[in-house]
């Protein structure tokens, strides 16, 4: 696989974590270089271990993890995204939300782990076509860790403006949701419920 293809992959798998490290930008009023190494890292390690992981899967588990991938990103998302409408639209949310980081703790585990699902899926068709895995991820791995810093510095930029906080963090929710919602319309699922109605 050449270098121009994987790369191409690589930033394609990287929008979904290069969004959320946005709206993560946006929840945080100051971004420390922790935060930034902790997001970016464990993005990255996640894309890195995802197309690891759908290789060596193979083929046997391939339809039983195409079936729920999507429905599992989606809902990860979506509790995401709910807590940061939540925060959004509710009262006394600087007080309440100061102390909340979504770079640590089961937020950062479920945002990783939601925004490399595709990634397996990578995986699995380069085992299908038998091409070495390691190369290719560890790109997929690195692209998706520098979108991931650059996404959280313009978050940060956005959000740091105390006018446009509320607004910027009802954007990112909403930005999550639409992920979430656009992961499933890529699996055909609202084709499927339409066709059932």
């Amino acid at each position: 696989m050449q270098l121009i293809n994987i790369i191409a992959v690589a930033v394609a798998l990287a929008m979904d974590a290069f969004a959320v490290a946005i709206a993560t930008g946006v929840t945080l009023k100051q971004v420390s270089f922790r935060q930034y190494f902790r997001l970016g890292w464990h993005f990255g390690l996640f894309q890195f271990m995802m197309p690891v992981i759908g290789w060596g899967a193979g083929l046997s588990f391939r339809h039983a993890i195409e079936q729920v991938d999507h429905w599992v990103a989606f809902a990860l998302l979506a509790y995401v995204a709910y807590g940061m409408l939540k925060s959004a639209v509710g009262h006394g949310t600087n007080d309440q939300d100061a102390g909340k980081d979504p770079t640590r703790g089961t937020t950062m585990v479920m945002l990783s782990t939601a925004t490399s699902l595709d990634a397996l899926a990578v995986g699995l068709s380069l085992s299908i076509i038998q091409i070495s895995i390691w190369w290719p991820a560890v790109v997929i791995g690195l692209v998706a860790g520098c979108f991931t810093l650059l996404g959280m510095y313009i978050g940060k930029t956005v959000g740091g403006v105390a006018k446009l906080r509320r607004y910027a963090e009802l954007a990112g929710g909403l930005v999550l949701l639409a992920i979430g919602l656009n992961i499933l319309r890529e699996h055909g699922v609202f084709v499927a419920l339409w066709a059932l109605m």
